[in-house]
């Protein structure tokens, strides 16, 4: 196929203890998806699940073991972390069931949401999108995908965040308002879903800013940790 402009290389996760890659279509994000975090946000009960979208090219990729330096991005002066499971899926489809949306996890990984929470707040005052909060260059740190048939599923587990050794986020899994298979279910009555989605799955109370020379750890319970910088 000709192109007129140079065809850019499709966006990728590592896979834990491969050589192999997997290539990413689109990434999802569940907002509010916790309920101690709703109530920071100002919200109670179980509202319907709420998405929005970063593009593939996002994503950071952090190895194991390693420390992923993310610049502090321009135009703000409040960067916050959110600690978040991400599940990848090998297929898809519309008008998913639950049972059948369970099927299409092919592994995890950990994510962080990073939003510009200043262009976000004002964005909402505004009635304006949230893209400038939310999808900004290199916004989803993540580390390497574990496959599920090695991990089993994951449905409770611990799941936390430190700045500079300081715990900042702690909860478990089982605390999502909407479990993994329930969001996949709503969001494939949204969107037709597909091999290569991913879905940042939601984050626990305790969001904060962090400014340039912290240290970000993140972890999962059986995917290890995610170590990000912010660059001076």
């Amino acid at each position: 196929m000709d192109t007129v402009i140079p065809a850019l290389p499709v966006s990728a996760l590592s896979v834990a203890g491969s050589n192999a890659v997997f290539p990413v279509r689109r990434v999802y994000c569940v907002g509010r998806n916790y309920a101690e975090h709703a109530k920071e946000m100002g919200f109670t009960g179980r509202e319907d699940p709420f998405f929005f979208c970063k593009p593939a090219d996002a994503l950071m990729n952090v190895a194991d073991g390693e420390v992923g330096n993310m610049p502090y991005p321009p135009k703000t002066s409040n960067l916050h972390y959110e600690i978040e499971l991400v599940v990848a899926l090998s297929k898809g489809g519309r008008d998913l069931t639950v049972e059948e949306a369970a099927q299409c996890v092919w592994g995890y990984a950990i994510g962080l949401d990073m939003t510009r929470r200043d262009l976000q707040g004002e964005a909402k005052k505004q009635g304006r999108p949230w893209e400038v909060g939310k999808a900004f260059d290199l916004s989803a740190p993540i580390g390497p995908l574990h496959p599920r048939d090695k991990t089993g599923t994951l449905n409770t587990g611990a799941i936390s965040l430190s700045v500079n050794g300081e715990s900042r986020q702690s909860s478990d899994l089982s605390q999502m308002i909407w479990n993994i298979a329930e969001s996949i279910s709503y969001l494939s009555g949204l969107f037709e879903l597909k091999a290569g989605d991913i879905i940042f799955t939601g984050t626990p109370e305790g969001v904060g800013p962090v400014v340039a020379g912290d240290t970000m750890v993140g972890a999962v319970a059986g995917l290890g940790e995610l170590r990000v910088k912010i660059a001076n």
